[in-house]
């Protein structure tokens, strides 16, 4: 498995308010598909469905843009990365 190193940056605004001039380090961690769907398959889940979308119905990273309503992606990405995933799994 691959271990995953906190990312820490330093970041001006909020989540809620982008624009507020309060400052601190943000702690955030990638989590690569393949671990969350080890840690439900290793709990007996059987997984059904697993989609990507390339998009995020959240204005949560900076430099987005809102390409249709309720739809966001990171301007200089555009389309070519998935934003979010759903799993739909049940109880083996």
């Amino acid at each position: 498995m691959i271990q995953m190193e906190a990312i820490i940056e330093e970041v001006e605004g909020t989540y809620a308010d982008k624009d507020s001039s309060e400052n601190f380090d943000s702690i955030t961690w990638n989590h690569p598909i393949s671990e969350v769907l080890n840690a439900l398959i290793s709990k007996g889940m059987n997984i059904e469905l697993l989609d990507e979308f390339d998009y995020s119905p959240y204005d949560c990273f900076r430099h987005t843009e809102e390409f249709e309503p309720g739809k966001f992606r990171i301007k200089h990405i555009g389309n070519k990365i998935p934003m979010v995933y759903s799993i739909v799994a049940t109880k083996g």
